[in-house]
């Protein structure tokens, strides 16, 4: 009898601690929401995980910058309150999940994560004004998309882990596609404008054209089976 009531009372720490566990997620939430939730905040606590070169650029109204990938994220966060809400952004959301999930680790209650990261944000920026539009204009990119053979063009940025992951079949193919089809590697930081005037709030990227048209595009990873697929 007094083995069973144990077995019973064990069974029941476990659920009470899983239970425990898994109250405590990131939301990731759209634009709209984030912002609605964020205003009704009093004294929100904002984070800006990307690098101090990408704030520099732009950011969210009144954030924070902590870098995800610096070496002192957990020394700067755990200087928050804990017990308030924290929203979390980053270019597309990817290093903001990752800093989420370590700010719940660290004991923050409530997390939000920006869906779609500053790419897809449509409210108030702070930019730097002394920042000039670099990279390439949209005459220049006509250009290079004006072609008798195929072009493909793909976006990334160094930070973008699925990105790393396409590289390398990408080089391969750029070098067995030589004088066959043309296959442009373009950084999209480098090219902020050339992004928004073409409406592309994800990444990687990939876009085929053929006479200077565009015939098929892709936003996230896409494998190289697929691509193929596609040439």
């Amino acid at each position: 009898m007094k083995s069973k009531i144990l077995s019973i009372l064990f069974i029941t720490f476990l659920l009470i601690s899983c239970q425990g566990q898994t109250s405590k997620t990131v939301e990731t939430i759209d634009g709209k929401t984030y912002a609605d939730k964020l205003s009704s905040t009093e004294n929100p606590q904002l984070l800006d995980v990307r690098t101090p070169e990408e704030y520099a650029v732009e950011h969210l109204e009144n954030a924070s910058n902590v870098n995800w990938n610096g070496d002192d994220f957990v020394a700067k966060a755990e200087k928050l309150d804990k017990s308030k809400p924290v929203f979390v952004y980053c270019k597309v959301g990817g290093r903001s999940n990752q800093a989420a999930i370590k700010l719940l680790e660290l004991g923050f209650k409530e997390v939000y994560n920006l869906d779609g990261g500053i790419m897809k944000w449509q409210g108030k920026k702070t930019a730097n004004s002394n920042t000039k539009p670099t990279g390439m204009n949209a005459s220049e990119f006509e250009k290079l998309i004006n072609s008798d053979k195929k072009v493909i063009i793909n976006f990334s940025a160094k930070w973008c882990a699925p990105c790393k992951k396409m590289a390398p079949y990408l080089t391969k193919m750029q070098d067995e596609l030589k004088g066959k089809i043309s296959l442009i590697k373009l950084d999209a930081d480098e090219n902020k404008a050339l992004m928004e005037t073409m409406k592309l709030n994800e990444l990687p990227v990939i876009l085929i054209y053929e006479n200077g048209k565009e015939t098929w595009r892709s936003l996230g990873y896409l494998s190289e089976e697929d691509l193929r697929k596609q040439l």
